[in-house]
């Protein structure tokens, strides 16, 4: 399939999802099962176009990295078992490795502790040329650090600092970080991956029967399952106050793992295309350097 046919695909299925202003969001509008127009039957399809989509993000990664002039962030963030680590395995399986980079955020040392809660992520920004995608971010310090109040005491921040405010002040921050990044080249996409209870347990149950996938599990997703609602509360203030047209978030339906890397891929793919990417143009001086270099070895 030629590019501009893949990029009109990619603008199809990415813009459902894409969320540009927070102002009245809703997570309930959106539908963890959905899959727009296609059926379980078009999973052999999806598969497909994932293919061609993964080869599409190849060609383009390359010349963001030839040009060396824009760098791309990708940020995820779920609830546990909605499938993070195989949206970035698939998706970005076709991406030069020289050319990408991930960072996986646990839960913060005790250095890290010592910091501003933006501290850690900032280090491990992509430099121009690159794709560097957070698996969990800074988006951690509005999510389990909200539902777990103990953790913001572990931050030994000054008292009169933690005020009623502080979710809104760590917003308010979260968008000016974005904003500056965006300001210097930095393109952010960040997804939310959209899965329901339902097909969380399903996930759970299938970790805990198959003895290929046991090492997946841990106790504590059961300790953490139990805060679901909470959970999504924060996840719903998160986009309502962070989603900006420079900074968007995807809410992408994650109870089918085929669409959801489809759409994942899409909507990377629509943003590099968006950033008129081509290889550099070599000067006159460079290409007498060339052809003298050719001269050479064809003497040889």
């Amino acid at each position: 399939m030629e590019m501009k046919k893949i990029i009109k695909v990619a603008r199809k299925l990415a813009k459902p999802f894409r969320v540009t202003d927070g102002n009245g969001f809703r997570l309930k509008h959106f539908d963890p099962a959905d899959t727009l127009e296609f059926t379980s039957e078009d999973k052999p399809r999806s598969k497909e176009a994932l293919a061609t989509g993964v080869q599409a993000l190849a060609e383009l990664q390359d010349m963001l990295y030839a040009q060396d002039r824009w760098a791309m962030l990708l940020i995820f963030q779920a609830m546990d078992a909605a499938g993070k680590d195989g949206a970035i395995k698939h998706v970005m399986s076709g991406v030069n490795p020289q050319g990408c980079q991930v960072y996986s955020f646990k839960a913060p040392s005790a250095e890290e502790l010592d910091h501003d809660f933006l501290w850690r992520c900032m280090k491990y920004v992509p430099e121009r040329g690159r794709i560097g995608i957070f698996n969990r971010s800074f988006y951690e310090e509005t999510l389990v650090v909200r539902v777990h109040p103990e953790f913001l005491e572990k931050e030994t921040l000054p008292p009169e600092l933690v005020t009623k405010n502080i979710w809104k002040e760590r917003f308010h921050d979260i968008r000016s970080f974005e904003h500056y990044l965006t300001r210097n080249g930095v393109v952010i996409l960040k997804f939310f991956l959209h899965l329901s209870k339902k097909e969380q347990k399903k996930r759970f149950l299938e970790r805990l029967e198959n003895p290929e996938k046991n090492w997946k599990f841990s106790a504590n997703d059961i300790k953490e399952r139990a805060f679901w609602n909470d959970y999504a509360d924060a996840y719903e203030q998160m986009i309502q106050h962070t989603a900006t047209k420079d900074a968007p978030w995807f809410v992408v339906p994650a109870d089918n793992k085929w669409f959801t890397r489809v759409v994942v891929a899409s909507a990377v793919i629509e943003a590099l295309d968006a950033l008129d990417l081509h290889y550099p143009k070599v000067s006159k001086e460079k290409l007498k350097e060339l052809a003298a270099a050719k001269r050479v070895l064809t003497r040889e």
